[in-house]
């Protein structure tokens, strides 16, 4: 990803949040990925750790209509994902996709309600709803509607060891090409 398209990602991100009244925190955590696909605008997400702790953390995305966080799934994480502004789809699967050979009905809890579920049934969430994955579920996101603020509230969070991507040519995090200066240091710098 080239720095440029970093920094108008970060300023972007940053105007929705402003324009939708999310105040940031000073020295803000942030982590642009194109998830080293090299499309940002088709895989690609805006994040920013509010909170990371041992125990629990707390991150702010932001993603625009059709933009695809990749399907994945996390071995110890359990996590909330919030559609703070706009409309969230999210497809689910109990293990990976391209392993399933007859699709058994699953549960997830979809706004603190158990639902029954099919693999890759796509779960709309509007402004304020939620959906709480449990270890092992896999799971790809994006904004139907033009952006979308997403919420993530998780136990603790390991980028670096929990990620487990269907595509195996995924990577969490970019490789930069330095065009201009940055207005952030990512994350995994």
């Amino acid at each position: 990803m080239k720095r440029s398209g970093i920094n108008e990602a970060i300023r972007k991100a940053s105007a929705c949040f402003k324009k939708k009244g999310w105040h940031l925190p000073p020295e803000s955590r942030w982590d642009v990925t194109d998830f080293g696909l090299g499309d940002f605008r088709k895989y690609g997400l805006v994040l920013m750790n509010l909170t990371d702790e041992k125990e629990y953390c707390e991150k702010l995305m932001y993603g625009l209509k059709d933009q695809r966080t990749p399907a994945h799934c996390h071995r110890r994480k359990k996590e909330d994902i919030i559609a703070r502004s706009g409309v969230l789809i999210v497809q689910v699967w109990n293990k990976n996709p391209d392993e399933i050979s007859a699709p058994e009905e699953f549960r997830v809890k979809v706004n603190g309600k158990i639902r029954r579920v099919k693999p890759g049934d796509r779960i709309r969430l509007h402004s304020g709803e939620r959906i709480t994955l449990a270890p092992g579920i896999y799971h790809e996101f994006y904004s139907e509607s033009d952006d979308c603020i997403i919420g993530e509230i998780s136990s603790g969070n390991d980028d670096l060891h929990d990620n487990f991507f269907v595509n195996p040519d995924i990577g969490r995090f970019p490789n930069i090409e330095e065009d201009e200066p940055p207005i952030a240091k990512l994350l995994s710098e």
